[in-house]
């Protein structure tokens, strides 16, 4: 489900009560864990994280006005969805990914090309979130997207 809310707390609040501490908490490890550079917003209907135009004045694809997305989280109906924009194209990011997960989820990780689909919110993995935050730099988002 995509959101018309304009803010990261209007987001949050529009949120079923039984989903919204997880998101929020989400959002938390990100923020603390996010090298220094990336903005937070509304962007396509979630909460996320992208290059500034400040730092990429260039603009997403030929949208001059929008900023290079990285990371957003969104409430779907049956997960909270991660999206990460370098975990498909960055092959050593998503084996890492791939096997840290059993480390710290006892559940199979259901993952398509960038959306990790977290069901269960009793095994939220925080922790594993927070370290998949550092592992990009705004300057390697603006290599990875050069790049393509």
């Amino acid at each position: 489900m995509t959101s018309a809310a304009e803010t990261v707390d209007q987001y949050l609040a529009e949120l079923d009560p039984e989903r919204r501490p997880v998101v929020s908490q989400i959002l938390l490890v990100i923020r603390e864990n996010l090298p220094a550079g990336f903005a937070e917003g509304m962007h396509y209907g979630m909460a996320g994280f992208v290059v500034p135009l400040s730092l990429y004045p260039q603009g997403y694809h030929c949208k001059k006005n929008e900023p290079l997305p990285f990371l957003s989280v969104g409430a779907q109906t049956r997960s909270i969805n991660l999206y990460h924009s370098g975990i498909y194209a960055i092959p050593e990011l998503e084996q890492w990914f791939r096997g840290q997960w059993p480390l710290h989820v006892p559940t199979k990780l259901d993952m398509g090309k960038s959306c990790i689909r977290l069901k269960n919110l009793k095994t939220i993995p925080y922790q594993l979130i927070g370290e998949l935050a550092t592992r990009m730099t705004p300057q390697d988002v603006i290599a990875l997207y050069e790049s393509r």
